[in-house]
């Protein structure tokens, strides 16, 4: 099992277990962007109380990513927007890359049309507690 942590420049940690079975392609576009050094220093820039923690975005503003996009992965993914759920962001099908969101609050709306790859471990007190703004100093892949 492969998860990831987020290290918060405030000194807080997010881990998060990821779904490589369930959404491989997903899964393995970000370890290869954490393995690049992709989302060190990123912001939280949309944090939304109730609903969502967004990150990922090379500009800070929710209009960057990685230079390609990466495909949905939901046929067969039974995994839920449930409270800790890591899901790709994206702007329309198929057009996710390295933003991500990290889900407060159960939004079954988004089941079906956004691809959850994780879910929060260890940390959501961390993530309750995420501002607008708030950098991730590091993000690495753990060991299961």
């Amino acid at each position: 099992m492969k998860k990831a942590k987020i290290h918060m420049a405030d000194g807080g940690d997010i881990v998060i277990e990821l779904f490589e079975k369930e959404a491989p392609g997903t899964v393995q576009n970000f370890i290869d962007l954490i393995n690049k050094g992709f989302y060190n220093g990123l912001r939280f820039h949309r944090v939304i109380p109730g609903f969502v923690a967004q990150g990922g975005c090379p500009n800070g503003n929710g209009t960057g990513g990685p230079g390609y996009t990466i495909k949905d992965e939901l046929v067969g993914n039974p995994h839920k927007h449930e409270r800790g759920a890591l899901s790709m962001a994206h702007r329309g099908p198929n057009t996710g890359g390295s933003q991500f969101f990290i889900v407060y609050e159960p939004q079954p709306h988004l089941d079906g049309v956004h691809t959850v790859f994780g879910k929060v471990i260890e940390g959501m007190d961390v993530v309750d507690g995420i501002q607008q703004g708030a950098i991730m100093e590091t993000v690495e892949v753990i060991k299961g």
